[in-house]
């Protein structure tokens, strides 16, 4: 059975994209980031309001979902106030031209213990393009209260746009896995960066497949049983009105020193594009959850039960989504063996976007 459920709503606001950010669950407390703003006029996908900030919020849970209370971020913004959000507002709330990132992004302190279930970690950065600069923070009380910003570094490359997608791999040891600006200053393609010091510094590992013509970004990925890495790739084509949009599938055997391509478990998600967001389930299969930005609009499931060789059709969630600006999901799965995803939503175009969640089955 499949259950859909508000997790924050207001009326003339704009709040999204949990896939920057992240959910996690403890028993039956669950926490999940997202960014609020408010509506404006319709774009081409978005129809948020530019000349307001798009400030830093989190949901919380008691019951595993089915009730929801809200709070504001508590971690330091550097730059400004928006949180991950320059591309969605006017320069002069932009945050990375008011960003020195020695004064205001110190090294981390207090080595992170990956292995530590009640330590979180979150990436955020500026924005998308050439000069992008990106850090993280660490809970250690369930998201009451966070530290950071720290640094992550920019790897000498042209920018980085991090979203949160961390493997753990011993306490102090952890792959991120990041999304680079390319070389002509356009996002984006995927990176490894690893640290061994909890955190306190990090060495580029590998490139996640060859530059793309259009984007390669926001990855999901997941350590598995025998040691290897899956990562789940937003890809999509240049623009145009022909555009295609994928998720594509690389796995690592050397803790991400090298990628090889398996596979694309979903060949199309939308012209727009969407995040994957991936989860194991207790009898080792994996569930991967992303938005459809094509009509019918809305929110979809793939399976696979041989570690990411092959994948089921689509499992459709819910098709009554009015236009493209949805999805960037976030899932957890539940001591009952349910799975729990949100994501941002709408049922029309002049409609507010709201944070919604899906309790389902496989």
């Amino acid at each position: 059975m499949t259950q859909h459920l508000e997790i924050y709503r207001k009326e003339g606001e704009f709040v999204a994209w949990p896939a920057n950010y992240g959910m996690w669950i403890w028993g039956d407390e669950v926490v999940v980031v997202f960014s609020q703003g408010f509506r404006g006029e319709q774009e081409s996908l978005h129809a948020r309001d530019k000349t307001r900030p798009f400030i830093g919020r989190q949901a919380r849970s008691f019951d595993g979902g089915l009730s929801w209370s809200d709070e504001l971020f508590t971690g330091t913004i550097p730059g400004g106030t928006s949180l991950s959000g320059d591309e969605h507002v006017v320069e002069a709330l932009q945050s990375q031209p008011n960003i020195v990132v020695e004064r205001d992004i110190p090294v981390l302190d207090q080595p992170i213990d990956f292995t530590d279930p009640e330590t979180i970690v979150m990436c955020a950065r500026t924005g998308l393009d050439a000069g992008s600069i990106s850090w993280f923070y660490v809970s250690r009380d369930r998201a009451r209260s966070w530290q950071g910003p720290y640094r992550l570094g920019d790897f000498g490359l042209p920018g980085v746009s991090a979203r949160t997608d961390i493997v753990p791999l011993g306490q102090h040891d952890a792959l991120f896995l990041l999304t680079a600006v390319k070389a002509n200053g356009d996002e984006g393609r995927i990176f490894a960066a690893r640290t061994r010091d909890g955190g306190r510094s990090f060495t580029f590992e590998s490139f996640v497949g060859d530059e793309p013509e259009g984007f390669a970004i926001m990855p999901a990925s997941l350590l598995l049983p025998g040691g290897d890495i899956l990562t789940f790739v937003r890809c999509a084509a240049p623009r145009g009105p022909e555009r295609g949009a994928w998720i594509d599938l690389y796995r690592s055997s050397d803790a991400g020193k090298s990628w090889r391509q398996v596979g694309t478990p979903v060949p199309q998600v939308g012209h727009n594009s969407n995040p994957p967001t991936i989860n194991r389930l207790a009898d080792g299969r994996l569930v991967l959850v992303y938005g459809y930005r094509d009509a019918p609009y809305g929110m979809r499931a793939r399976v696979s039960s041989d570690e990411g060789a092959t994948w089921s059709d689509d499992i459709v969630l819910r098709d009554d989504g009015g236009v493209a600006d949805l999805g960037y999901p976030r899932t957890v799965v539940r001591a009952d063996g349910k799975l729990l995803t949100a994501y941002y939503y709408n049922y029309g175009a002049d409609t507010d976007r709201f944070i919604g969640a899906t309790l389902f089955s496989v």
